[in-house]
């Protein structure tokens, strides 16, 4: 399997890794193109595959092609290739906004496409991506799809709808955990704590607390029944933050993100 990438910015290159960490194929079996030279080039150092200024030549060659480009950039690239794609092609999106009938359109014939939505941790290996696929996509074609999502992190095929909900609740989150630790650390700060040992502490408070969510089966209110002890420490801190609006500043702030995603 030939697995083609226009675009290889960080995105790209965090997918990349995953499938050559993950042994899905060998490095010779990827070709990734970009208009920037050094992209090109760190790509092609760190992971020695080939790479091009030539999308054309990306296109001919691949049996999957990975469009890792900006939202604004897929009617030009499309056309560009949409004459060059194997008959039998696999196009996985990875933008935000481009629907699938609205790449099909850009391509102006029946393609087999994927829309995703990946995340920036997918950057070390902890991605959540969930996936899309059109009517054209077989079995065997979704399998292949999943197989490389999940090669740098987990993934979840949803249907379309769920997408704009996608981007609030996995797509843009890392965003919302990154003000939370850094505002903890800000706290710890305040109190005499360093801030590189409070930053430490409070991501990794942060990682082990997932771990908990994704891997005890326990609602996440049991859990965090499981620290409050009565009339002790962290009570007085979660009746801090239910005054100040905690949870309802994360529960508006995910309602605004879907409904900016929609707008695009």
């Amino acid at each position: 399997m030939k697995i083609g990438f226009i675009g290889c910015g960080n995105m790209a290159q965090a997918i990349i890794g995953g499938i050559i960490n993950s042994k899905l194929t060998s490095p010779e079996n990827i070709i990734a193109s970009d208009a920037y030279k050094p992209t090109r080039e760190d790509a092609e150092k760190k992971f020695e595959i080939k790479t091009s200024a030539d999308n054309l030549e990306v296109a001919k060659a691949s049996d999957v092609i990975v469009l890792a480009l900006k939202p604004q950039f897929y009617g030009d690239v499309i056309e560009e290739i949409k004459d060059s794609i194997r008959e039998d092609a696999l196009i996985i999106t990875i933008a935000p906004g481009q629907t699938l009938e609205q790449v099909e359109e850009l391509f102006g014939k029946e393609v087999k496409i994927v829309r995703t939505m990946p995340n920036t941790p997918a950057l070390v290996g902890e991605g959540m991506t969930a996936m899309c696929p059109n009517k054209h996509t077989t079995d065997e074609d979704k399998k292949t799809a999943k197989s490389i999502l999940e090669s740098f992190g987990k993934c979840e095929e949803v249907p379309e709808y769920m997408m704009d909900t996608v981007t609030a609740i996995s797509g843009s989150a890392p965003a919302y955990v990154f003000m939370m630790i850094e505002a903890m650390a800000d706290g710890a700060v305040a109190k005499r704590m360093t801030r590189p040992l409070a930053y430490k502490m409070a991501a990794q408070a942060v990682l082990g607390s997932a771990k908990m969510v994704l891997e005890s089966g326990k609602h996440p209110g049991e859990l965090k029944d499981m620290v409050t002890s009565p009339g002790g420490t962290t009570a007085a801190a979660i009746r801090e933050l239910e005054k100040q609006g905690f949870r309802s500043a994360l529960i508006e702030a995910l309602c605004v993100c879907q409904e900016k995603s929609e707008e695009l």
